[in-house]
């Protein structure tokens, strides 16, 4: 196994780099070498207060920078695809924000580009990776909540201000890009012991008031093939922040009060015929389990739970889950055309 830090380019300055990408590597030993942003002040603000190497002039100039071997994208949803199709024209790995694409057809574009490059490319549900999620995992495993029967995952924080970019249709803004991906992409990852993936049996929602076919909230009914049911639930305009996790099974059940965030709440609530008893993973950062996974799939070919081809089946069931809903798919973004680069030297 290799320790050769990561040379990591951040295109952006948002708020959520500085958890995400900079403190994680920082404590993990990788590189910050560049970072751009649509201000350049403010990119400079961001490598003076985290460390980056140097400030490139514009996102372009990060990937046609050649000390930088892998990309961060946190950028407003409608602009994951879009740069991450650039960043890898341009030979680079990605860790991208989730939902890597604003639909289903860039996402199959993003994963197909990315194999025929030869790139890893990430998305970023850093919750997996946490010793929270993996207990509630381990459990089920292990045999001690029994047979899965019924999963309930709910997402939900205050409102945004009325010009956040999560509010944007054209930058595949709502409550599901934002939140509903957490809730049912957990779902999903609970697909081995449900006899496989989930289905969507229906899904419900409402609009934004004054934001046209941008969703406030979405509640998602599925199906696993093995007959166990399932809830995703998210909500962006909800009195106070929840993101709980609930695995009922045939013996017993389990709780995550904060799987998403499990710095917050790293518990794990564990109720059997024997009792019930709390067990504390830890608050480390899942971020900084995330950055470590990524290194090490990009170094030593280890294989990543939520790779390319686990980003296209999420953003199908969102696909699936606005349709439901009533609503459209979002759509990709015409705010930037990025360049065709090509291969750094």
């Amino acid at each position: 196994m290799t320790t050769e830090p990561l040379r990591i380019g951040v295109l952006g300055a948002a708020r959520i780099a500085g958890a995400a990408i900079a403190a994680p590597a920082h404590s993990t030993g990788h590189r910050l070498v560049a970072v751009a942003a649509r201000d350049r002040s403010r990119a400079a603000d961001f490598a003076a207060e985290h460390g980056v190497e140097r400030v490139r002039d514009s996102y372009a100039d990060v990937l046609s920078d050649p000390e930088v071997e892998a990309v961060y994208n946190p950028l407003a949803n409608g602009l994951h695809g879009p740069w991450n199709l650039a960043a890898i024209a341009a030979g680079k790995h990605v860790l991208s924000e989730k939902p890597f694409a604003s639909n289903l057809e860039e996402a199959i574009e993003v994963r197909d580009a990315a194999a025929k490059a030869g790139v890893v490319v990430m998305e970023a549900f850093h919750y997996l990776y946490h010793p929270v999620t993996r207990r509630l995992h381990e459990l089920l495993e292990s045999g001690e909540l029994g047979e899965l029967r019924h999963v309930e995952t709910v997402v939900n924080i205050p409102a945004p201000a009325d010009d956040d970019p999560r509010w944007s249709l054209p930058l595949a803004g709502g409550a599901v890009m934002d939140l509903g991906c957490y809730s049912l992409h957990a779902v999903r990852a609970l697909a081995a012991w449900g006899g496989g993936a989930p289905s969507l049996v229906a899904a419900r929602g409402g609009e934004r008031a004054g934001k046209p076919g941008v969703d406030e909230w979405l509640d998602a009914d599925l199906v696993y093939p093995g007959g166990a049911t399932a809830s995703a639930r998210c909500h962006m305009d909800a009195d106070v922040m929840e993101m709980s996790c609930r695995i009922v099974g045939s013996r017993g059940e389990a709780t995550a009060p904060s799987f998403v965030l499990p710095h917050l709440d790293d518990r794990v609530v564990v109720s059997t015929p024997d009792g019930e008893r709390v067990e504390e993973l830890g608050k480390r950062s899942s971020y900084h389990y995330q950055l470590e996974a990524f290194a090490a799939s990009v170094r030593d070919g280890a294989p990543l739970p939520t790779d390319a081809d686990d980003a296209v089946e999420t953003m199908r069931l969102i696909d699936a889950s606005y349709r439901s809903a009533g609503f459209e798919q979002r759509p990709r973004s015409a705010a930037v055309t990025p360049p065709a680069a090509g291969p750094s030297a």
